[in-house]
């Protein structure tokens, strides 16, 4: 997908969790461990949330394409974050999966998903 793309969808995300009152710290964090899409607060809870996008769920929904090795390279970078911004290492974390799905025969527009606690930190 497309950097580009990639920025409308995360910008659904994002419109959506602030709407649901989550607040938005950062989107993009990059580190040599990988990325996180969006990093929000909810309450007094730090989520890492993974935007997923597939055209239609022919070969799979995009809940399932956050396969385990993804996950791990999520939690590492979720600690470097934790690393670098201070001011949230005493929250409690959790990991989020925002999916969408797009347009089929029989759905007019995307299917949102929010997974919360998608996976555990192990």
């Amino acid at each position: 997908m497309s950097r580009e793309r990639g920025q409308i969808y995360e910008n659904i995300a994002a419109d959506y969790l602030q709407q649901q009152g989550l607040s938005l710290i950062t989107r993009n964090f990059q580190c040599k461990a990988g990325e996180l899409d969006l990093v929000c607060l909810d309450n007094k809870i730090l989520v890492f949330v993974e935007v997923k996008f597939r055209k239609n769920s022919l070969f799979g929904s995009a809940l399932e394409m956050v396969s385990v090795s993804k996950q791990k390279k999520l939690v590492r970078t979720a600690e470097l974050f934790l690393l670098q911004n201070r001011k949230y290492r005493a929250h409690p974390c959790r990991f989020d999966v925002f999916a969408i799905t797009g347009y089929n025969n029989k759905q007019q527009s995307e299917k949102l998903d929010w997974i919360k606690n998608a996976f555990l930190i192990t």
